[in-house]
C-alpha cells in the first residue's frame, strides 16, 4: 500500500511546477494583501474571484490559487489587528486584544514576528497532520451508508448553526432557509418542480457561485461603503522587529498549544479559524502564570490565537475534502470551486482526483514559506496598502463579480442572483446575521434530501433505520446535544442578563 510519505511526494512534484508554484504565490499576494485590507476577507475575495478560475487551465491551479488566498488572508489579518486594533480578517479578533497594546508601547515589531512566525510554525504543523489525518478520514468515510451521511450532514448543520454567534434560534433559522433554497428546482429522483414559482430559470436551482458571491462579496462590499471606519494607523514606529528571549520563551508554549487546538477545532464541521483563536486565548489566559497581563499587551495573548487561526484554516480542509461537508464559510466557497471544475469533494476524491488532493496539501507547505518570506521583510509595504481609499476599490469589487458572474453561464439571471444575494447580504450584515449558516446548509441540502430518501427507501419507509445503525445514531446524537446544548447555554445567559 502506498504510503503517505509517497504520496506527498508525488504532490510535491505537481506542486514544485512552475505554473503551480505562480499560482501559489499569487493567492499567497492576494491572501496577504486581503488580510491587511480591513473589512474585505477572504470570503468575499473568493467568492468574487470565483468566476475567473473557471478560465484557470489547471483544476490544481485554481484550487492551490484559492486555497492560499484563504492560508495567505489568516496571515495578513494580523497586521491591522496590531497596527490599527481593526482585524483585517474576521478570525484576527482577538490579536487586537494584546497586539494592539504591545503597538502602543512600542513592542510592534515583536507582536508581528511572533504572528508571522507563529503562523507558519501552526500552518507547517498543521500540513503535516492533514498529510497524514486526510486519509484516515476518507478510508473511514467509504464505508458510510446513506443512512451516515444523512446524520454527518445533520450534524454539519445543527454544528454551523449553533456557532454563528448571537441567539441559537436566529442560527437554527437561517441554516433552515438556506436548505429550503438548496431544495429548489427540479427533484431528481421524482422529476418534480419543486419551489420554481413557475419560472423556468429556476428548474435547474439556485446557482450556487453567483448565490455565495452577493451573499459574501457584495453584500460585504455595501457594508463596508456604509459603515466604513475611519481607524487611523499607529503614527508610531514598528521598532525593533525580532522578539527578545524572555518573548520567545512566554511564545513557543503558546505556539504549540495554540497549534493543536487549532488543529483538532478545524477538523469539526462547523469549527474555524474563529473558534480556534477563541479558545487558544482562554487557555492561554488559564495557564498563564500572569493572566492579568492579558489585555495589556500579553505576547502569549498574539502567539497562541495566531496559532490557532492558522492551524484551523488548514485543518478545515480535511472535512472539505474527504467528507464533502465545508466547515465554515471560506471552506463553503471553496466547494463552489471545487464544483466549478468538475470536481466531487468526497471519500473518493482520494482515487478519483488524488493530483488535487496531494498537490494542494503539497502547495501549502511552500506557500507558507512564501508567506514567512511576505510578512517578515515586507511588513512596512503591507501598512502602506492601509492607505488606500476603500472608494477605489469597491466600483473594481462590484465590476469583477457583475462580468466574472455573467461569464460563467453568459445568463442574465445569475447576475440578478448576484444583484438580490448582495442585497439580502448587506441586510444580513446590517442586522447582525451571520450569513455563513445559510451559505452551508445550502450546500448541505442536496446531501440531505438524497441521503434522506435513500436511507428511508433502505428501512422500508421507516426512520428506525437512522438509530439501529450505531454510527448514524451516535452522530445524530451528537447532533442533537449541540442544539440543545447551545439552547441551555443561551437560556441561562439570558436568565442571569435579566437577574
Amino acid at each position: 500500500m502506498t504510503s503517505a510519505i509517497d504520496l506527498l511526494m508525488y504532490g510535491f512534484s505537481l506542486a514544485i511546477r512552475p505554473e503551480n508554484l505562480m499560482y501559489a504565490f499569487i493567492g499567497s499576494v492576494v491572501g496577504t494583501f486581503v488580510g491587511v485590507l480591513p473589512g474585505l476577507g477572504p470570503v468575499a475575495t473568493i467568492a468574487i474571484l470565483l468566476p475567473l478560475t473557471y478560465q484557470a487551465g489547471s483544476p490544481l491551479g485554481a484550487i492551490i490559487m484559492l486555497s492560499a488566498i484563504y492560508y495567505g488572508a489568516m496571515y495578513g489579518g494580523s497586521t491591522t489587528s496590531i497596527l490599527m486594533r481593526l482585524p483585517g480578517e474576521a478570525a484576527s479578533v482577538i490579536t487586537c486584544l494584546d497586539g494592539y497594546e504591545m503597538a502602543k508601547q512600542g513592542r510592534a515589531g515583536p507582536a508581528l514576528a511572533i504572528a508571522a512566525i507563529g503562523s507558519f510554525v501552526a500552518g507547517t504543523l498543521a500540513i503535516i497532520g492533514l498529510s497524514f489525518v486526510g486519509p484516515a478520514f476518507a478510508r473511514f468515510a467509504v464505508d458510510f451508508g446513506p443512512p451516515e451521511m444523512f446524520a454527518l450532514a445533520l450534524l454539519g448543520v445543527a454544528l454551523c448553526a449553533s456557532l454563528s454567534g448571537g441567539p441559537p434560534l436566529r442560527g437554527i433559522a437561517m441554516a433552515l432557509a438556506g436548505i429550503l433554497l438548496g431544495l429548489v428546482g427540479v427533484d431528481t429522483m421524482t422529476g418534480v418542480e419543486r419551489l420554481t414559482m413557475g419560472s423556468f430559470n429556476l428548474t435547474g436551482g439556485i446557482e450556487l457561485v453567483p448565490m455565495l458571491m452577493g451573499l459574501f462579496g457584495l453584500g460585504e462590499v455595501l457594508h463596508n461603503v456604509a459603515v466604513r471606519a475611519g481607524a487611523v494607523p499607529l503614527t508610531t514606529k514598528i521598532g525593533k522587529l525580532m522578539p527578545t528571549r524572555s518573548d520567545w520563551r512566554e511564545s513557543a508554549p503558546a505556539i504549540g498549544r495554540g497549534s493543536l487546538i487549532g488543529f483538532l477545532i478545524g477538523l469539526l464541521p462547523g469549527g474555524g479559524a474563529i473558534l480556534g483563536a477563541l479558545i487558544s486565548y482562554a487557555v492561554e489566559k488559564k495557564v498563564s502564570a500572569h493572566p492579568e497581563r492579558f489585555g495589556k499587551g500579553a505576547i502569549a495573548g498574539v502567539a497562541g490565537p495566531e496559532s490557532a487561526n492558522n492551524a484551523a484554516a488548514t485543518s478545515s480542509f480535511v472535512p472539505l475534502l474527504t467528507l464533502g461537508l465545508p466547515g465554515n464559510a471560506v471552506t463553503a466557497v471553496l466547494f463552489a470551486g471545487l464544483m466549478i471544475q468538475n470536481i466531487q469533494p468526497g471519500p473518493l476524491m482520494l482515487v478519483q482526483h488524488a493530483d488535487i488532493f496531494w498537490g494542494v496539501i503539497a502547495s501549502m507547505y511552500l506557500g507558507n514559506l512564501m508567506l514567512l518570506v511576505l510578512n517578515l521583510p515586507l511588513v512596512g509595504l503591507w501598512v502602506q496598502l492601509l492607505r488606500v481609499p476603500f472608494w477605489l476599490l469597491a466600483p473594481a469589487i462590484v465590476m469583477i463579480a457583475v462580468f466574472g458572474t455573467y461569464s460563467l453561464r453568459n445568463n442574465w439571471f445569475d447576475v440578478g442572483v448576484l444583484l438580490v444575494s448582495g442585497g439580502v447580504g448587506y441586510l444580513f450584515r446590517a442586522a447582525a446575521y451571520e450569513a455563513a449558516p445559510l451559505a452551508m446548509a445550502f450546500i448541505l441540502a442536496d446531501i440531505l434530501d438524497t441521503s434522506l430518501r435513500q436511507a428511508l427507501l433502505m428501512g422500508d419507509g421507516g426512520a428506525s433505520i437512522f438509530f439501529t445503525r450505531p454510527l448514524s445514531g451516535t452522530v445524530l446524537a451528537v447532533a442533537a446535544t449541540v442544539v440543545a446544548v447551545q439552547l441551555y447555554s443561551y437560556g441561562r445567559r439570558r436568565r442571569r442578563q435579566g437577574a
